[in-house]
C-alpha cells in the first residue's frame, strides 16, 4: 500500500471586506510628570512604612538599606518603585486605596516614568 504524499492545507487569504480584529487599546488617565513623580515618591514612602515590604523591594532590586538614598537619585529608580508596586496586584490595590487614587492612575504614572515601550507601538 502506498502512502499519500504530505500536502499542507493552504492558509486562506484574508478577506479584504473585513477589517482585521485587534485588541482594544488600554486607556490610561492622562497625568503629568509632576504627578507621576509624586505618586512614585508616595509609593516609596508606602513601602518604607512596612519593613517587610521594603526588604522585599530591596532584595528584588539588588539594593540594600545603605544604598537606597544613592539609588533614589538615579534615573529609572522611581519607575522601578512603581514597577514593583504595579506588578503585584494586592500591593497595587492596597497602595491605591491608601493614597486615594485609582490603580489606573498609578499605571499611568508608571508608564510615564518608564517611557515608551516597544510593546506599546503598533
Amino acid at each position: 500500500m502506498s502512502e499519500r504524499p504530505f500536502r499542507p492545507h493552504p492558509k486562506p487569504a484574508p478577506r479584504p471586506d473585513r477589517p482585521k480584529a485587534s485588541a482594544p487599546a488600554a486607556r490610561l488617565p492622562s497625568i503629568g510628570p509632576d504627578k507621576a513623580h509624586e505618586l512614585a515618591i508616595a509609593g516609596l514612602s508606602w513601602m518604607a512604612a512596612d519593613p517587610e515590604r521594603l526588604d522585599r523591594f530591596l532584595a528584588l532590586s539588588g539594593l540594600d538599606h545603605g544604598s537606597i538614598r544613592a539609588a533614589a537619585g538615579q534615573p529609572g529608580f522611581l519607575s522601578a518603585v512603581l514597577d514593583h508596586i504595579a506588578f503585584d496586584e494586592p500591593s497595587l490595590l492596597a497602595f491605591a486605596a491608601e493614597i486615594g487614587e485609582a490603580p489606573e492612575t498609578i499605571a499611568a504614572a508608571r508608564a510615564l516614568l518608564s517611557g515608551p515601550s516597544l510593546w506599546d507601538t503598533p
